[in-house]
């Protein structure tokens, strides 16, 4: 594993540090042009704010509610520009297929701002442990905390958790939100503007001291920054849909996941009879799951979650010797998930999977947060708890650079935003992407190998308190 990280940072970073350099440059070098040479004489003078974000998803909104509460940031004009139309609410009468796993990071962002008395008034369900295996050898590891005395993480659906979040926006007198705002362009002091700016599909123009960018993976922000930004398909999809479990109720409080050849399925508790399915497989695969009637899906997904793969008698051998040692010594044995009744009626969908991550993430007056600055595979639940822990980070830095009269565009203070986060993100985006890689296939060399280290590493009850915690932060 450590050669696929080893390749993927050759090939990175290097690019990475050139663009870097190349964008600090060109951001101080940038003349600043004057007010009337931005517009002309009869133009409609362009409203000023002091910040602009571009987005307004889960990251982008829970940034406006950070910064809008946040006291150093009081005297700020924060405006939250949304493409949509309005703001939809959440069912009340079914779940989403759309959900996350939550930090306990994210969790300690959600109370800090108010939102999860809110998220936890609707719906919301605590992990208490979660248990990772592989299907060409049944090696496993499980996560969880002695005596199951904590949780390790919370399942929210994405809407939930958005509608909580916009309920404390409401009460925010700094921020402003408009929806149905669509960006064509965005002008950058860089480029010689005399400060960030934005072009709306209305022809109105308006001028900020911070542009953010949390515009998504196909960021408009981030391509007129004009950065590198390194990008890798997968080649596959994440199926998502809300399942029924078979059997009584039970106490359904664990995550699981099996690494298949093709890539892993997992169940997410949504309360005791319900669990939401992220599966990732071949586009193909994708794509005929997501044709077949109710019943051909769920016989699929039980045989995705029980089959018996083909086994290397050698690597068996070698895994039941490791196995007797460990398991005498842990007591651990590989659990049965609960087998699955039904899918939810028109849960189905599926998205593309892949990497993403851009060379730098701030400018002089602009910056980018959540993925428009990073993307990466599910397996590991990182994605969004990546961004809103860009929010945090940028709150903070922002918070103080406001506090100590240096402005909001300060690229120093900007660069101690990206450099902690740089810090954090990297190991996430480079583990996940070695894990992807180590998991879908089935050559036997490298299941052997795979299986003993997971093995041993499950045995190691240090280390996953460790890695648990560091994922979780």
């Amino acid at each position: 594993m450590s050669s696929i990280l080893n390749s993927v940072s050759r090939s990175v970073l290097p690019r990475v540090r050139c663009a870097v350099l190349q964008w600090r440059l060109a951001s101080s070098a940038a003349p600043h042009s004057s007010p009337s040479s931005s517009s002309s004489s009869d133009e409609k003078p362009a409203e000023f704010y002091d910040i602009i974000i571009a987005g307004g998803g889960m990251v982008g909104t829970t940034l406006a509610c950070s910064l809008g509460k946040n006291p150093r940031l009081a005297d700020r004009r924060i405006l939250l520009l949304e493409a949509a139309a309005g703001f939809k609410p959440p069912s009340t009468d079914s779940y989403s297929n759309r959900v996350s796993a939550i930090s306990k990071g994210t969790h300690r962002l959600m109370r800090a701002i108010g939102a999860w008395e809110q998220i936890e008034a609707t719906r919301v369900k605590p992990v208490l442990k979660m248990q990772v295996w592989d299907a060409c050898s049944d090696a496993m590891i499980t996560f969880n905390y002695d005596d199951l005395a904590d949780n390790i993480s919370w399942i929210v659906e994405n809407d939930v958790l958005l509608a909580s979040v916009y309920r404390q926006l409401e009460g925010v007198r700094n921020v402003d939100i408009r929806y149905g705002s669509r960006m064509e362009g965005c002008e950058l002091i860089r480029d010689g503007a005399e400060m960030s700016a934005v072009r709306l599909s209305s022809g109105e123009r308006l001028q900020c001291e911070l542009l953010v960018g949390a515009d998504g993976y196909n960021s408009l922000v981030r391509r007129t920054m004009g950065v590198d930004n390194f990008t890798l398909a997968y080649d596959q999809m994440g199926v998502v849909a809300t399942l029924k479990l078979a059997g009584p109720s039970t106490n359904n409080v664990t995550a699981w996941q099996r690494f298949l050849p093709t890539g892993p399925v997992a169940l997410l508790p949504l309360n005791d009879e319900m669990s939401s399915l992220v599966w990732s497989t071949s586009v193909s695969e994708a794509k005929r799951l997501l044709h077949l009637d109710d019943h051909a899906f769920v016989a699929a997904l039980n045989e995705a979650l029980t089959k018996t793969y083909p086994r290397n008698n050698i690597i068996e051998d070698v895994l039941k010797n490791v196995n007797s040692l460990i398991s005498s010594s842990t007591g651990q044995r590989l659990e049965p998930p609960p087998l699955v009744e039904a899918v939810v009626e028109k849960s189905r969908a599926a998205f593309p999977l892949g990497l993403g991550h851009t060379s730098t993430y701030v400018g002089h007056g602009v910056c980018l947060i959540g993925d428009a600055a990073h993307r990466v595979h599910p397996l590991a639940g990182q994605g969004v708890n990546l961004g809103f822990g860009d929010v945090q980070c940028l709150t903070d830095v922002l918070a103080e650079s406001n506090y100590s009269g240096l402005g909001l565009n300060n690229i120093a203070q900007l660069v101690k935003y990206e450099q902690e986060r740089l810090r954090h993100n990297v190991p996430v985006i480079l583990t996940t992407h070695g894990l992807q890689r180590l998991y879908t296939t089935d050559f036997p060399p490298i299941v052997g190998l795979r299986s003993i280290g997971l093995t041993i590493t499950n045995s190691l009850p240090p280390v996953k308190k460790f890695l648990m915690n560091y994922a979780m932060s």
